[in-house]
């Protein structure tokens, strides 16, 4: 089956996105409504998610959106809530929410500084955004899906250059730990017919982790990707041709020849 971006691809498909608001969050949910599913977003700021929610609706798209902080339970508890009475069921969740290195340091870029300068606060906000709220969405949720006997989860991720580089804590670590629990999330929801994957862009992405000063020089010489490139794989994840396909990791900007070598179409 070939990749198709008509409405009715998806056509029926309930999905949450966390951190959709904007960036690759929006990208995503704007690319999978757009496939004809109905998309739920969620994010910290009621402002910023209004008017992701309003932007998407103008192009006679099916979302909605709630506020939910994946760092609390009680946050996290009320978006099942949401979705138990709205839909009754969920398809795909996608564990997006998270916050960059901006957090801990506002010139990461310009001026790396070493991990132990990095504060134990700011160390812990990280951590508990990037990889507890992937483990405590995905664990909130796994009552549904086992409930009704299947699920797709969907972890985004990046490069594993930036896990290694310098002045990388804890950005890096929190990253790295969350492809470490997507592989043994598959593996532990093999038998229950759940599957779990991972996205990445593949590179630099223009979203507001980045400081505007050096998205222009990016830009310039072509380093920066468009959110728009997790539109293609996350729509493949989210459709009938990909069930069966658990504990993979997808770069998107080589989604086509990953495509090619994985299955046929």
């Amino acid at each position: 089956m070939a990749f198709s971006t008509e409405r009715t691809l998806l056509k029926a498909k309930r999905i949450l996105i966390t951190g959709a608001s904007t960036g690759l969050g929006y990208a995503m949910a704007k690319a999978l409504a757009t496939a004809g599913a109905s998309v739920l977003l969620t994010a910290r700021s009621q402002k910023n998610l209004t008017k992701a929610v309003a932007g998407l609706r103008q192009q006679d798209l099916d979302v909605y959106g709630i506020p939910m902080d994946v760092r609390h339970e009680e946050s996290i508890a009320k978006a099942v809530a949401w979705v138990q009475g709205q839909w009754g069921t969920l398809d795909l969740l996608i564990n997006n929410a998270g916050i960059g290195m901006r957090t801990v340091n506002p010139n990461f870029l310009s001026d790396p500084q070493p991990f132990y300068k990095v504060t134990a606060a700011g160390f812990r906000d990280l951590i508990d955004t990037n990889l507890t709220g992937y483990f405590l969405v995905a664990k909130a949720f796994m009552p549904l899906f086992i409930q009704q006997g299947h699920g797709k989860i969907v972890n985004i991720s990046m490069n594993h250059e930036t896990m290694k580089r310098k002045g990388f804590v804890p950005y890096g670590p929190s990253r790295a730990g969350a492809e470490s629990l997507s592989y043994i999330m598959a593996e532990d929801l093999k038998e229950l017919n759940i599957s779990v994957n991972m996205l990445l862009p593949g590179g630099a992405t223009e979203t507001e982790m980045i400081p505007e000063d050096f998205k222009k020089t990016l830009k310039e010489n072509n380093f920066l990707l468009s959110p728009d490139i997790m539109g293609e794989p996350i729509v493949f994840l989210a459709s009938e041709t990909s069930n069966g396909i658990t504990g993979q990791r997808l770069v998107a900007k080589g989604f086509a020849a990953w495509k090619r070598n994985f299955i046929i179409d």
